[in-house]
């Protein structure tokens, strides 16, 4: 082993909404913050997602690659109805995209995600 999991890091244009979003959506909390930089986690010395402040930041777009989507997080749910109601309340838009057991979305920066039904 080299090294081991600091942060998956996502770029945006804020980070605190960002953050928020995620922070309720996967139940964490806020272990590092700076000037246009915040990370969330289960605890400070565990690995976490960070968000990062970019100027001029450019959404990816989902399923077309013109800005592609880098990265996606899926998040193993109980029941796909349940949590697609708390998601867009939260601000996550659907894509209308999926099967029966996951869903694509994305976050308020843009960046898709799906909700997977384990």
């Amino acid at each position: 082993m080299i090294g081991t999991w600091q942060a998956l890091v996502i770029d945006c244009a804020d980070p605190d909404k960002l953050a928020t979003f995620y922070e309720q959506l996967l139940g964490m909390i806020r272990v590092q913050h700076a000037e246009g930089w915040i990370s969330i986690g289960d605890a400070p010395d565990r690995p976490a997602i960070a968000f990062q402040q970019v100027d001029d930041y450019e959404p990816p777009q989902w399923p077309g690659q013109e800005h592609p989507q880098q990265m996606h997080i899926d998040v193993k749910v109980r029941d796909l109805d349940i949590a697609e109601e708390l998601v867009l309340q939260l601000g996550a838009t659907s894509m209308d995209s999926g099967t029966g057991t996951f869903r694509v979305y994305v976050d308020p920066a843009g960046h898709p995600f799906c909700l997977v039904q384990w």
